[in-house]
């Protein structure tokens, strides 16, 4: 039984399952929007939004805890420098799914995960 257990599995062990959302965290760090299946996306969307959330923090201990999560200093960097400030109003919900379509080789479905713009943008 799998009572009270959060989370997708992904058809993986835990080991390569926490390397996928370290990778696929990487990627939506880096380049603000990716495309992959959506329970991959939905299972990004509770990693990364966590992560903001504790570089909104901005004390030192937040900053260890972000590089246990993801071990890369730069990007942590970018976390606490670019993320923080741009959602430092907002309360949650830092990214949004858009649905795609089925995928062309085996039907999976596919949407694109990005952050969502700030305030400041939007009314710009």
């Amino acid at each position: 039984m799998r009572h009270r257990k959060a989370g997708r599995r992904l058809g993986m062990p835990l080991d390569r399952r926490k390397a996928l959302l370290r990778s696929l965290a990487r990627a939506i760090l880096l380049h603000e929007a990716i495309n992959t299946t959506e329970p991959r996306a939905k299972e990004l969307r509770r990693f990364v939004e966590r992560l903001v959330t504790i570089s909104k923090r901005g004390d030192v201990a937040a900053r260890r805890l972000a590089l246990q999560k993801l071990p890369d200093k730069l990007l942590v960097e970018k976390l606490f420098d670019v993320y923080a400030p741009r959602f430092e109003t907002r309360a949650g919900g830092y990214t949004r799914i858009i649905k795609l379509g089925p995928r062309k080789g085996d039907a999976a479905p596919m949407v694109r995960i990005e952050f969502v713009e700030h305030e400041e943008e939007a009314t710009a």
